[in-house]
């Protein structure tokens, strides 16, 4: 496990997602292009709640000891009952800042992980340390492409009745 590369792109993904979502103003943070997508403010702040309840802790509960059992997770859930969108975009992104700093830094100071410890996950299998580190990765790189989808909608709907097509195959 390559844990530089990792920490690298953790670091370097999460400047991206502040990049594309930065000073936007809420209209647009909450805009959905239909009533069951997620808005930018919905993902940041998801992005946020991950940091600290799924892959952190989930990580290092199977680094420490992979018998444990992992807290709950409902994302989708949180979403709503937590009133994702009608939260500052500005304090959402500074929080999941914040949080992926406190990651790195964990992350950097780890002596000797085992990334091959397994959490096992009834009625599904399980996950070693090294595949929640990957997925983590991952993970950002699927927000990523959603928040740009989200601009790309943002633009088609501003355009009116002018077309976008013109910009290429979506």
């Amino acid at each position: 496990m390559n844990l530089s590369y990792y920490l690298m792109r953790l670091n370097n993904q999460a400047e991206a997602i502040a990049r594309l979502v930065e000073s936007l103003d809420p209209e647009q943070a909450r805009y959905k292009p239909l009533q069951d997508d997620w808005s930018i403010l919905e993902v940041i702040n998801h992005l946020y709640d991950e940091e600290i309840e799924d892959f952190r802790i989930r990580l290092q509960l199977t680094l420490e000891d992979p018998q444990q059992p992992w807290p709950p997770n409902d994302p989708v859930r949180k979403v709503t009952e937590r009133a994702y969108n009608s939260r500052n975009l500005s304090a959402s992104l500074e929080k999941f800042l914040d949080e992926r700093t406190v990651s790195i830094e964990w992350l950097r100071d780890l002596a000797a992980p085992r990334w091959e410890n397994e959490h096992v996950i009834a009625n599904v299998g399980s996950l070693r340390a090294g595949d929640l580190l990957v997925s983590w990765v991952a993970h950002d790189l699927l927000h990523l492409r959603q928040l740009v989808e989200l601009h790309f909608a943002y633009q088609r709907a501003l355009a009116g009745s002018y077309s976008v097509e013109y910009a290429g195959d979506w």
